[in-house]
């Protein structure tokens, strides 16, 4: 029996949550609500950091960029996800399958190396303060952004060449929420070993290394702030990390579960679970989290709501 090899010209099939058909619905409403929720709360963050001359500063550049891939991120899938909640229709092109893996790569690296410049710039003012400015200027902020950016095009432009010229045969279910590369492997009807091979490696580089350079950095940081003799002072430098530090936690704890652990049916629904709280549920929390954590941030918001009172 020959089986059929899908080609650019097929398309592949999202089940999501399809087995259970009250869900769509309410799924639909919640999704739409995080959403919006997304693009305000973010937009906020965004709109304050450029109109507010006292956030003018590299953490705040970098918080400004945080925002706005998050609004990129989730715009990748959830306007699919919603479309399909609707009008039932969970086909996805095979064009579209691989630009929305090839976008999810390239704006989850750039945030993971997003982190780590934030963590970087967080060392450099609590353990070297008084050359926090030569060292933190605008070309090297700059520099850490563009770059970031042009690494993960180039390398995952690559890795998505090396997935869609596999041969896909029989099934064309995916069981996942939107296109990701793991579940994808799946339906190849071709030896996946070396793809596999480079799944890890683009996870060592883009999710293990930056998160090892962040723990170090931390590790610097708390260091430093258990020698301050002030008490206030360590409670001030303790409360300007701890939103950073909470947001990179949710967010290489779930994403490294998903792409480390291994694959089983009995785990498929709790890696769309996780797969949800780092493409949705996450950038949901960032702005809440910076806003009850920063003192800078919630003056900013207080400002702006009172010029538009």
């Amino acid at each position: 029996m020959i089986k059929e090899n899908h080609t650019a010209f097929s398309d592949f099939i999202l089940l999501g949550y399809s087995g259970i058909p009250e869900l769509p619905g309410l799924l639909f409403l919640v999704f739409l609500l995080i959403y919006v929720g997304i693009v305000i709360g973010n937009g906020l963050i965004i709109y304050i950091t450029v109109t507010d001359y006292a956030l003018h500063t590299p953490m705040y550049f970098f918080l400004k960029n945080l925002s706005f891939l998050e609004i990129c991120y989730t715009s990748v899938t959830l306007p699919k996800m919603l479309v399909g909640f609707v009008t039932e229709i969970r086909s996805i092109s095979f064009i579209g399958c691989a630009a929305q893996i090839y976008f999810l790569l390239i704006l989850g690296g750039t945030e993971c190396f997003l982190l780590t410049a934030m963590a970087y710039d967080r060392y450099v003012a609590i353990c070297n303060p008084l050359r926090y400015k030569l060292i933190m200027n605008n070309q090297l902020c700059f520099g850490l952004v563009t770059g970031s950016l042009t690494v993960n095009m180039s390398v995952h432009a690559g890795q998505i060449y090396l997935v869609f010229t596999l041969p896909f045969c029989g099934s064309r279910e995916i069981n996942h929420l939107f296109c990701d590369i793991p579940p994808l492997l799946e339906l190849a009807c071709a030896d996946t070993y070396m793809n596999k091979v480079i799944v890890f490696v683009a996870i060592a580089f883009f999710l293990i290394i930056p998160f090892i350079l962040i723990l170090a950095s931390y590790v610097k940081i708390i260091s430093t702030i258990l020698k301050m003799s002030s008490r206030e002072g360590r409670k001030k430098v303790f409360s300007t990390c701890s939103s950073h530090l909470t947001v990179v936690t949710l967010f290489y704890g779930s994403a490294t579960i998903v792409y480390l652990s291994p694959r089983s049916k009995e785990r498929v629904d709790v890696n769309k679970l996780l797969s949800l709280f780092y493409t949705i549920l996450i950038p949901v929390f960032n702005p809440i989290i910076y806003s009850l954590r920063n003192t800078e941030v919630k003056v900013a918001l207080r400002k702006l709501f009172c010029r538009k009172m």
